[in-house]
């Protein structure tokens, strides 16, 4: 396996990136209502990134993958896809997934977000849950750590809070690729002797469910479900491990002194 240590040349054209990844899931928040399709909210964030960022979305063609953001609607754990008949209705929960390739590296950050003023409950703890998951992971972060510990934290505070984590999908290194090694695995797996560095570049992107971790993947070969219907939710954001811990690249304004 081989992790690709990024210099400081590298990772300002990343965080580049990040920032605009970031950027998209600011500027969508706004159109988010009861009554607009899925497909238009794609439409939107197209025209941004293309008209007003230029740069490209990443995830548009990627092996064959037909929109340029991922747009995952309650019970779709990730990677679905925008559609005209897909209304959004009060109550409904999202995740919106960007990843933006600028200047040949690529940014990667998702959110979710809520339809109307009112979710239910456990829609919203669902939701908290998935977002400090992540941050619980990030506050962990430093040089010198085995990578095994960020799924290993995720796991403990989600099935804490009686959820589950999706073993499927998992996070990933990014830079020139938009995928490379390492894999982030967001649950308690076994050690495999990575420990983190200075220069590494990853996202950590837990995916959680209110009901079992099983998932399956529709026949549009993209979208995947939650198996018992219940909803699932995901935050994600790209992470520079440096020498006093890590510096989050994609992070929105909305965070500062949150994390």
């Amino acid at each position: 396996m081989t992790i690709l240590i990024k210099n400081d040349k590298e990772i300002k054209k990343i965080n580049k990136s990040c920032q605009l990844a970031s950027e998209v899931l600011e500027m969508i928040k706004k159109y988010i209502k009861p009554g607009i399709n899925t497909e238009q909210l794609n439409n939107i964030c197209h025209d941004y990134i293309i008209n007003v960022q230029k740069a490209k979305p990443a995830t548009l063609g990627y092996k064959g993958y037909p929109k340029s953001v991922c747009i995952s609607v309650n019970d779709v754990v990730c990677h679905g896809i925008s559609n005209e008949r897909e209304l959004l209705k009060y109550g409904d929960i999202l995740n919106i997934d960007v990843t933006i390739f600028h200047n040949n590296y690529y940014g990667d950050t998702s959110k979710m977000f809520v339809v109307g003023d009112y979710i239910s409950k456990e829609s919203k703890l669902l939701c908290l849950t998935a977002k400090k998951s992540l941050y619980k992971a990030i506050n962990i972060i430093k040089p010198g750590i085995p990578l095994n510990l960020i799924g290993k934290t995720i796991q403990q505070y989600v099935e804490s809070k009686n959820f589950s984590v999706v073993r499927q999908y998992c996070g990933h290194g990014i830079g020139k690729n938009f995928h490379e090694e390492p894999q982030i695995l967001h649950y308690d797996s076994y050690d495999t002797g990575i420990l983190l560095k200075p220069g590494m570049v990853f996202t950590i992107e837990p995916m959680i469910n209110i009901g079992k971790h099983h998932v399956y993947l529709t026949n549009d070969g993209w979208t995947v479900k939650t198996k018992d219907k219940t909803l699932s939710a995901q935050y994600e954001h790209t992470i520079l491990v440096n020498n006093n811990g890590c510096k989050i690249l994609t992070i929105r304004k909305e965070e500062y002194n949150k994390i």
